[in-house]
């Protein structure tokens, strides 16, 4: 059992530093006019090292076409991977828009009016 432990810590850490390199990647070499400003919310390793799943949010920018220009940059960001990660297999990136900070902003919006309604009928 505790080789399966450690395979997962060390998945977990090779998304770490994909997330941490990616992050540094994007900002000073990609190019790409249609990426803004993105924040990468995580990053998901498939246990052969294979494929990762990259979710990121967007601050400025169109979510759709940042998904596409990310995904068509997938193989330039993963060329840049392999020169600064120390692992045999460099995972294909699969790019996904995160939708989380999102949904939260409209459930914290959804509660302030109910809080407002709620006051309002108590007075």
């Amino acid at each position: 059992m505790p080789a399966r432990k450690s395979s997962s810590n060390r998945s977990f850490k090779v998304a770490d530093q994909i997330q941490r390199d990616l992050t540094e990647l994007i900002a000073r070499e990609l190019k790409d006019p249609r990426v803004g400003m993105i924040t990468l919310q995580g990053v998901e390793v498939t246990p052969d090292y294979a494929h990762a799943k990259v979710y990121f949010s967007v601050l400025v920018g169109d979510p759709q076409e940042t998904e596409t220009a990310l995904n068509q940059a997938a193989g330039f960001l993963r060329n840049g991977l392999f020169k600064r990660l120390r692992i045999h297999t460099v995972p294909t990136l699969h790019f996904h828009f995160d939708r989380t900070t999102e949904r939260a902003a409209d459930m914290n919006a959804l509660i302030a009016k109910a809080v407002a309604s709620r006051s309002k009928e108590e007075s």
